[in-house]
């Protein structure tokens, strides 16, 4: 397949650090035709749709519901979806495997050097799969088969929405700023809270953090 001018791709950013993005517009800017951002669910969706980039750069974790959420809106919003390259602090599994079974043709993280970055993104456009190195061993197995179905079976119980609220909880905000946070009423989160306990069959917001720290979802 020949390969398409990088100035000719239209790049979306999503990421809920204005500083990341920031640093973003400035690394890619002369280099891709940056078309918008967003820092949440609701904004990336939104976003996407008005502006239809080729590619999206995604964060995994967002506000309102996380990367992999914003992936299956667009695949059922849009005939003819972006090609998305997730980007992340986190290496864990699940966040890998989640966000690529939503969709995404790739997943790399934050210690990407830009050079790096700018060339994984004219390959996904390209219609490459790309991965940080360390990460493509266990992606290829999962979907060979060689890894169980569940990467986690107690994660599997938690639907996305309760995810969120446990990351938040387990890195120290309150109910309220939760709330604030994903854009839900302090009596949706202790529901959700209620509900991740029960699943979890834990007692407490100090079990809860242990457990999600165990899965490095901090």
């Amino acid at each position: 397949m020949s390969s398409i001018p990088s100035q000719r791709i239209r790049l979306f950013l999503v990421d809920d650090h204005q500083l990341f993005r920031s640093g973003l517009h400035a690394e890619l800017g002369a280099e891709f035709a940056i078309v918008g951002d967003a820092g949440d669910v609701d904004g990336a969706v939104a976003g996407i749709a008005a502006t239809l980039p080729d590619v999206v750069l995604l964060d995994v974790h967002l506000p309102g519901g996380g990367g992999a959420t914003v992936v299956e809106a667009i695949a059922r919003r849009m005939a003819q979806p972006p090609r998305f390259l997730a980007i992340s602090v986190s290496d864990a599994p699940e966040d890998v495997i989640g966000v690529i079974r939503a969709g995404a043709s790739g997943y790399v993280t934050k210690t990407i050097a830009p050079t790096e970055l700018a060339a994984a993104i004219r390959r996904i456009r390209d219609g490459d799969a790309v991965f940080s190195p360390r990460l493509a061993g266990f992606v290829l197995d999962a979907f060979r088969g060689a890894l169980p179905a569940s990467i986690d079976p107690e994660m599997d119980q938690l639907t996305p929405r309760e995810r969120e609220v446990l990351r938040h909880l387990a890195r120290g905000f309150t109910y309220k700023e939760i709330a604030l946070r994903l854009h839900l009423s302090v009596k949706t989160v202790e529901t959700h809270v209620s509900a991740v306990l029960r699943k979890l069959q834990l007692s407490s917001r100090h079990e809860l953090t242990r457990w999600a720290m165990d899965r490095r979802m901090v």
